[in-house]
């Protein structure tokens, strides 16, 4: 069943079976598929308990103040206030809340009691076990996105069509790559991506070939997601300085002049860039790439569930890993969030270069004292951190606060509490004096 069937069943919108899933921190691959077909212990949940998500979506498109949410939640309204700014920091009370606040939620974020909720989902999936971590909101936004794909009807009863070309935009090693695989997932086309040697002028078996008849040729295939890296490299602006056409033009060009076709012909092409800035503005055209999604590095709860899942994956329960932290205790996230507290803006990359770290020294520690109960050293685990950390340059940087500037051009209502997260790990590595550069940034150096 899809989640829009289950929704019209229950009588209420997908936007509100989505925000619960979100307000109550449901582990997405305990309610859905990538999909967005419904899994059967969510199915059973929302029939069993359809007067409560009714009430649920009454109270969050209910125009509501803060002093009425903490009395009927119960709790001081100072607090209630803190939860508002951190979930939605762009919204300001002017004598009432609107809607997307959830009174349910603020309560639940308070300590209330919602165990009739997880009972129906039964054992949490192991992190080490997850295809993807946190994330909800970019997975919701980006299904939003990619909905005329899973439900036609859309086109024919709303005239919505699918996108030709999406750019994943964000610093590097955030997972724009990951989200393209997840993209074509969701939408059932399979995945492949565009190799540097398909950009120029090859030989294969023999004949010439170019990229139009790379292009021509994949647009015969069926269902294909085409992704293609360094997107922001080809897609410049073309110098009134320089006379000659380069290769990255003419594969520009190409693109432009034949996306429009990709629709008729199941082809979906997904490009990558780390900024927005400097490119040609008819790469944004409408029935171009006229949908930009933006890709976070990971806050702080993900980062420390990333680091359990990139530690424990694929580790058997006997082995001499996975009993140095069960030693330790360290086989569960609260051990890591004090260290993702200060990995401040590492990007996904970074987390797993702590962890391949992290694992390095644990088996020079073992191999030194030959047994797996001994404590982990927090200096082992602070030299991994700065080992990490070596590709936090001032250039990458500088690179989260172009981005920081826009995806608030453009999404600041629906990443509000994402971009705020970002701007605040950003701002705690900004030199405190007068920098000689532009930008300054405390170079390499990790939060104390």
């Amino acid at each position: 069943m899809k989640i829009t069937d289950l929704a019209l069943e229950l009588g209420v919108s997908t936007y509100s079976i989505k925000q619960f899933i979100d307000d109550f921190d449901l582990d997405l691959q305990e309610c859905l598929y990538p999909n967005l077909e419904v899994k059967d212990d969510f199915i059973k949940f929302a029939r069993e308990n359809k007067a409560f998500l009714i009430r649920y979506e009454r109270d969050l498109v209910e125009e509501k103040t803060s002093k009425q949410i903490a009395k009927q939640i119960n709790q001081p309204i100072e607090q209630v206030e803190t939860v508002i700014k951190k979930q939605k920091p762009n919204l300001f009370e002017n004598g009432m809340y609107k809607s997307s606040i959830s009174s349910y939620g603020i309560d639940h974020a308070l300590g209330g009691n919602y165990k009739f909720v997880y009972d129906y989902f039964g054992k949490k999936t192991p992190l080490s076990q997850r295809d993807f971590i946190g994330y909800r909101d970019l997975y919701f936004y980006i299904t939003e996105m990619l909905h005329p794909f899973i439900d036609p009807q859309q086109t024919k009863d709303w005239g919505i069509y699918k996108p030709a070309g999406i750019i994943l935009y964000g610093p590097k090693g955030s997972g724009k790559i990951f989200w393209a695989r997840k993209m074509a997932e969701i939408i059932g086309y399979e995945f492949k991506a565009i190799k540097n040697a398909y950009l120029g002028t090859s030989f294969i078996n023999g004949e010439k070939t170019n990229f139009t008849d790379f292009l021509t040729t994949m647009m015969k295939e069926s269902k294909v997601l085409l992704f293609l890296e360094d997107f922001d490299s080809i897609a410049q602006e073309r110098s009134t300085t320089h006379d000659q056409f380069s290769n990255l033009e003419e594969v520009k060009d190409i693109i432009l002049h034949s996306i429009h076709q990709f629709v008729n012909e199941d082809l979906l092409m997904v490009v990558a860039a780390e900024t927005l800035s400097g490119m040609d503005s008819e790469v944004f055209a409408p029935g171009r790439f006229d949908v930009r999604i933006p890709v976070f590095p990971p806050n702080r709860d993900e980062r420390s569930q990333m680091v359990m899942r990139y530690l424990t994956m694929n580790l058997e329960d006997d082995s001499i890993l996975m009993k140095i932290l069960k030693f330790n205790k360290a086989d569960h996230k609260p051990f890591w969030t004090p260290y993702a507290e200060k990995m401040r803006l590492f990007s996904n990359t970074m987390v797993i270069d702590f962890t391949q770290s992290v694992k390095k020294r644990l088996r020079n520690q073992y191999q030194k004292v030959k047994t797996s109960e001994f404590k982990i050293n927090p200096i082992l685990l602070q030299h991994s951190l700065a080992e990490a950390a070596g590709k936090l340059t001032e250039d990458y940087l500088n690179s989260v606060q172009q981005f920081i500037f826009e995806v608030s051009a453009s999404d600041y209502d629906v990443f509000s509490s994402r971009i705020e997260a970002v701007k605040l790990e950003l701002n705690s590595y900004k030199v405190e004096e007068l920098p000689r550069r532009q930008i300054g940034f405390a170079h390499n150096e990790l939060p104390k």
